[in-house]
């Protein structure tokens, strides 16, 4: 039986809103065709179940033939794409400017030529006004085919004219792409290979920037110019462990949309993953108010339902909301007050599965896990960290699997799980050993809790003070500081020491820090 995500057409319908839906139906059964009956026959069985199964399919259409089965599929999915483009050109200024090319390919097609290049100067200043330089091009092209060929007098000069516009907005895309391939080589370089661990690292990096990047100056260019150069900064400095640095150019990234403010509805996902790089950059920093600020724009951004239209926007608003408050009940040592948005968190994971990679969803697994390890609770905290390391998809970050097991480790030590610590150890132990990056905060904080078991009593306090002077000393090192990022160890070493909750120990710090 086919699979779920092997059916395109039911995983096409299953995400279609019920507006949605009733345009699709009006649309369709306007023309009243035999062949229009049956696609809405097949819509509404797809609509109806749960899981794809041809055989139940066919069942609830006794009219369909097996052997029609694939040609109506395939023909319904682009029924449905055609429905869809139609209901949210709205909301798509690229959809209507292509929209306008077409019409404008009708008059020329039927000899309208002064009609056409009317339209086509109409779609000259809308794109240019949205940004889009490639739509510019293609009205300037066919601008240029139908003077080349038609005597139409339109404007004395108009050969000169086009070449300059054409010359002009060839520069401006050629720049454009080649800073967005910039950005994404180092975004891609960052995914593979994550944050610098050390000095070879760095200068292979500052390296690879320097040879992709091309030559650039800040605050020139149009909107995308100026956008790819701040991401492919954010993503160097993130690369580089430099998150001050990082800080600066995720705030221009910011900065660009509140300077145009049209662009955040024409490019809500370009804006939204700005504020989402600005907030891990302030996370980064420890830097609370400035947080919170960032935080709450986000959220009111949210707020706005016309900002939510598109599935697309309402995954990555769930995404960066919720990782976003999580890090601040995180910053703010309040782990117990965080728990409360669990099971809602949870019920989106759910709704969002079919769209969500798994990476991302194992990411919130472990900041769950986190959260009931801070509030004392490390049963629920080593389910949620089971959920990671019995995931198996070697594609999987590996220092996302490293710190779930020694979170794990920590986690079954604090619940006095005996008899389940030596296997731990001896699982983190066969893990580190198959690790390609070893990092010196890791091998130190499983060596001491292999050993932990066998010091008296009277002596604990003073290893884990140990510990953390080891710790300390490590993470003051360039490029060391990484693994801090996804494991407060300082804080839980300083409770073990002082004999309190690390929740009172971190927001002790967060007093402090504000």
């Amino acid at each position: 039986m086919p699979n779920k995500s092997q059916e395109p057409v039911f995983q096409l319908i299953k995400s279609l809103t019920r507006s949605e839906k009733r345009h699709f139906r009006l649309s369709t059964s306007r023309a009243g065709a035999t062949d229009d009956l049956k696609f809405l026959l097949l819509f509404d069985a797809l609509d109806a179940l749960d899981t794809y199964d041809d055989t139940l399919v066919l069942a609830q259409v006794p009219s369909l033939r097996r052997v029609q089965l694939a040609n109506l599929k395939a023909n319904l999915y682009r029924q449905v794409l055609s429905s869809l483009r139609v209901y949210h050109a709205g909301q798509n200024p690229d959809i209507q400017l292509h929209e306008q090319l077409d019409y404008a390919r009708v008059l020329y097609n039927k000899g309208f030529y002064q009609q056409a290049l009317r339209m086509l100067d109409k779609v000259k200043q809308a794109a240019r006004q949205a940004e889009m330089p490639h739509i510019v091009l293609l009205a300037l092209d066919f601008e240029k085919l139908i003077e080349s060929q038609y005597i139409t007098r339109s404007l004395e000069g108009r050969a000169e004219t086009l070449t300059a516009e054409a010359t002009d907005t060839v520069a401006h895309l050629t720049k454009m792409h080649a800073l967005s391939n910039a950005s994404l080589r180092l975004y891609g370089l960052y995914l593979k290979a994550g944050h610098a661990r050390n000095r070879t690292d760095h200068e292979q990096i500052t390296a690879f920037f320097r040879t992709h990047l091309p030559p650039h100056e800040d605050q020139q260019g149009n909107f995308f110019e100026k956008l790819y150069f701040y991401q492919a900064h954010v993503w160097y400095h993130t690369l580089d462990q430099d998150f001050r640095a990082g800080y600066r150019y995720a705030q221009k990234w910011v900065d660009l949309f509140e300077q145009a403010p049209h662009m955040k509805d024409l490019q809500a996902m370009l804006y939204i993953k700005g504020l989402h790089n600005l907030l891990a950059s302030l996370y980064n920093l420890l830097y609370y108010s400035k947080f919170i600020q960032v935080l709450r724009t986000l959220e009111e951004f949210a707020a706005s339902q016309t900002r939510r239209s598109s599935p697309n926007t309402e995954i990555l608003l769930f995404q960066y909301l919720y990782t976003n408050r999580i890090n601040a009940y995180f910053l703010e040592g309040r782990f117990t007050a965080g728990l409360d948005m669990v099971p809602e968190l949870l019920e989106q994971l759910e709704r969002y599965k079919p769209q969500l990679d798994m990476h991302r969803t194992l990411v919130f697994y472990y900041k769950i896990a986190s959260l009931y390890f801070g509030s004392g609770r490390y049963e629920k905290a080593i389910e949620y960290l089971s959920l990671i390391i019995q995931h198996k998809d070697q594609s999987l970050r590996e220092d996302l699997q490293c710190f779930a097991r020694i979170l794990s480790l920590i986690a079954h030590y604090e619940a006095g799980d005996d008899a389940s610590l030596d296997y731990q150890i001896r699982s983190v132990y066969h893990f580190l050993g198959k690790m390609n990056d070893q990092q010196p905060m890791q091998v130190e904080i499983f060596r001491f809790l292999r050993t932990v078991g066998s010091i008296a009593p009277q002596q604990v306090r003073e290893a884990f003070a140990q510990l953390r002077h080891q710790l300390t000393a490590i993470a003051a090192r360039p490029y060391e500081s990484r693994p801090f990022l996804y494991l407060d160890i300082i804080s839980w070493l300083d409770s073990k020491i002082e004999g309190v909750p690390v929740q009172e120990i971190m927001q002790r710090k967060f007093r402090l820090m504000k």
